[in-house]
């Protein structure tokens, strides 16, 4: 990848996770149960991680010094705080319910975004960063559609819309 497509891609890439964290703060701030307040607002705290370390790469690419691998785990935070009390406290028809499906997009968009650069990338280690940031938004993604899919079935329950 040249040196001006692969400061383009990080730029892209810092741009996407501030929306991220700002839609996440927002969401966290008009949140009515401080049980979603918190999920919401360690996910903001999560793509503000995710910004520095891309500022980080950024700097470091763009004085010369390449891409550097990650070192700590893409694991998310958020899976420790996803409880039941969480779900139970998001109505189907509710604010939080609706960013929820809001934030399932942004999270696919970062998961396209951060997989097609993986595989364009020549460098083993733009590479790995790129899959590292991927793996992390696929863990944001999977919590956001679980608990989407249960919402789902509350509405398909109190609607009697199923079949049988």
């Amino acid at each position: 990848m040249s040196e001006d497509r692969a400061l383009e891609v990080l730029k892209q890439a810092i741009l996407l996770e501030r929306q991220g964290r700002a839609f996440y703060g927002q969401v966290s701030q008009q949140s009515q149960s401080p049980a979603v307040a918190e999920f919401f607002g360690l996910m903001a705290q999560e793509e503000a991680r995710h910004i520095e370390i891309l500022s980080e790469q950024f700097s470091s690419y763009a004085s010369g010094g390449g891409f550097a691998a990650p070192s700590e785990s893409p694991d998310s935070a958020v899976s420790q705080i996803l409880t039941k009390d969480i779900r139970s406290q998001i109505s189907a028809a509710s604010f939080e319910a609706a960013a929820i499906s809001a934030a399932i997009d942004m999270e696919k968009r970062a998961v396209d975004v951060y997989s097609q650069r993986a595989q364009a990338a020549e460098d083993p280690n733009e590479q790995g960063l790129y899959r590292w940031l991927a793996q992390w938004e696929q863990g944001h993604l999977k919590f956001l559609a679980d608990i989407n899919a249960e919402l789902i079935e509350e509405i398909w329950h109190e609607n009697n819309f199923w079949p049988f």
